[in-house]
């Protein structure tokens, strides 16, 4: 029988950004250089942190698997030469197999050289991990003996298989299972996560620290989330959401209980003050969407180096939203919005755009585009639908233009309900370089706006979206008393058919089932399936859900497939 000991574990929760391998690797040295200063034996860091993450079609690229095969040896030597040799690192990199091919590697890293690498076995080829269809799996467990303690690692996908890496792990008798992840955000999944940790954990009977990254790629967003399950399943600790930092942890595990692929050290950890662990508080579900779409934005923003971005406002609710979520990302001295009413714009449009400028502080114009639109009816003599989509595209038109001059990226403001259904004008209200608010069904656009507002109150501030804006019926007003409801079902029923057909596959027979009426629901699943060519042309933007368009979802644009 194993005897017991303890062990610190030091889990990095940070955020890369792919590509920059050199910047990539700062911050695996200055983390390293923190977890030393802590005490902690061994620090793990999020899959693939040194190349970042995911790195897509990159992975296919010979000269930039070189690169990072290069640079994790470099940074091998380096923290070495740093003075942190003793810490064993858990470094996630891009590596290659004999053969050439990409494989998502770990290399176990200590005084200077790189001990063992373990190899992601299950490649998942769906949504956002596409990718992995060029990859090469790993088919082998791995066990380190580190200050006695034997020490399995798993990547991400590993343990969400049965079976594989995990079950061959709990044959092994390990003391400790350590997973770097590279997780996407999603409403509901931490829950998600924590029992598919605790699961696991269970099945080998030893402490499983999840170790996750935090920030924006892309579309992409991650939550952290780090957590630490011991061997009976109890949450022992676990890291803020969408902050980045250094989690020290002791943990109780057996001592050299199975047999080792290699043994680093030997000797326990040497005793020292015992720390504390903690449980971070748990966002409200809205909180964790609103703090999901600001580090999403911020980092595009950031990543990308653009220095402000720029948006139309309307005096409607979505662009009141992005303009919010500008604001918290960036700052609202970074933040452009800009009016531009037509002949047909109420006056309570501009008063609610003017309203909500003033009181999130953001920079503010108005751009009148009436004698712009009249001369192009003039010369292009449209009309009906033509020259509503004509004044849309002339906004769209002119927020480009001010991008060009003055460098700014321009902000769509469409939602998930609007793309579903093909309500948006290409080269229009669909222009932009990032689309915040593009998987936020417009009821909970609704319901983020209010939320905002209430937080601005018990934070003694003002509330930044104008009341009005969230309570007026939703109008483009491209036409004289255009209402939405002229052409789309209440947004309220809209969206509960959309959920059905477009977030559980549902089809027309199970929204029929749900009590919807077949003319309704045909007109909805019609629109749908008419709008995959717009939404294909539609910017990027933070996913949320998941089955967000353009990363979960695509339909054939040409396609003679009806729902009946």
């Amino acid at each position: 029988m194993s005897q017991s000991g303890q062990i610190r574990v030091a889990l990095a929760q940070i955020n890369p950004t792919v590509g920059d391998l050199k910047n990539n690797a700062e911050l695996v040295s200055k983390y390293a250089f923190d977890a030393a200063n802590a005490g902690a034996a061994v620090v793990v860091y999020p899959e693939m942190v040194l190349t970042g993450y995911p790195v897509e079609d990159l992975a296919t690229r010979p000269s930039f698997r070189a690169a990072s095969i290069t640079a994790i040896n470099e940074l091998a030597d380096r923290i070495n030469n740093e003075g942190n040799g003793d810490l064993t690192l858990l470094v996630g990199y891009l590596g290659q197999s004999d053969a050439g091919k990409p494989q998502n590697c770990v290399a176990v890293i200590y005084r200077g050289e790189i001990v063992a690498t373990y190899i992601k076995h299950h490649l998942p080829n769906y949504g956002v991990f596409d990718e992995y269809r060029n990859f090469t799996p790993g088919n082998h467990s791995l066990v380190i003996r580190v200050c006695g303690v034997d020490i399995g690692i798993a990547i991400c996908e590993d343990i969400w298989q049965s079976g594989g890496p995990v079950a061959q792990l709990a044959q092994r008798n390990i003391g400790l299972l350590l997973v770097p992840n590279g997780s996407p955000y999603e409403v509901n999944k931490n829950d998600a996560r924590l029992a598919l940790v605790t699961q696991r954990a269970l099945e080998i009977g030893a402490p499983l620290a999840y170790v996750n990254m935090c920030g924006g790629q892309d579309d992409l967003v991650f939550d952290g989330d780090t957590i630490v399950v011991g061997g009976t399943g109890q949450v022992i600790a676990r890291a803020p959401q969408f902050e980045e930092g250094l989690m020290v942890i002791d943990l109780d595990v057996k001592l050299a209980s199975s047999d080792p692929d290699l043994i680093i050290s030997t000797a326990p950890s040497a005793k020292q003050e015992w720390i504390k662990p903690g449980i971070a508080r748990r966002l409200g579900d809205l909180e964790e969407i609103w703090q999901g779409l600001v580090v999403g934005l911020r980092d595009y923003v950031e990543k990308n180096n653009f220095k402000s971005v720029i948006l139309g406002v309307s005096g409607g609710i979505d662009s009141a939203l992005v303009a919010t979520l500008a604001a918290d990302a960036i700052g609202p001295d970074r933040v452009f919005g800009v009016a531009l009413p037509s002949k047909y714009s109420s006056d309570h449009s501009l008063a609610d755009a003017k309203e909500l400028a003033s009181n999130i502080g953001l920079n503010y114009r108005i751009i009148e585009i009436a004698p712009m639109v009249a001369n192009f009816i003039e010369n292009l003599r449209v009309d009906g639908v033509a020259e509503e989509n004509l004044q849309a595209r002339v906004r769209g038109s002119t927020l480009m233009a001010l991008s060009n001059q003055e460098g700014h990226l321009v902000l769509a403001t469409g939602n998930k309900s609007e793309l579903a259904v093909g309500y948006s004008t290409l080269y229009g209200d669909a222009v932009g370089g990032f689309a915040p608010i593009k998987d936020l069904y417009k009821t909970q656009v609704w319901q983020l706006a209010k939320w905002r507002n209430e937080l601005a109150i018990l934070q003694g501030d003002t509330p930044p979206i104008p009341v009005s804006s969230i309570e007026k019926e939703p109008s483009a007003e491209l036409r004289p008393n255009q209402k939405d409801t002229d052409s789309l079902p209440d947004y309220k029923v809209l969206d509960q058919i959309l959920t059905i057909y477009i977030d559980q596959d549902g089809g027309r027979p199970a929204a029929l089932a749900a009590g919807f009426a077949a003319d309704l629901v045909d007109q909805v699943v019609q629109l749908v399936d008419r709008a995959e060519y717009k939404r294909r042309q539609y910017p990027p933007g933070t996913k949320i859900s998941s089955k967000a368009f353009g990363k979960d979802r695509r339909l054939p644009i040409t396609s003679h497939w009806r729902e009946s």
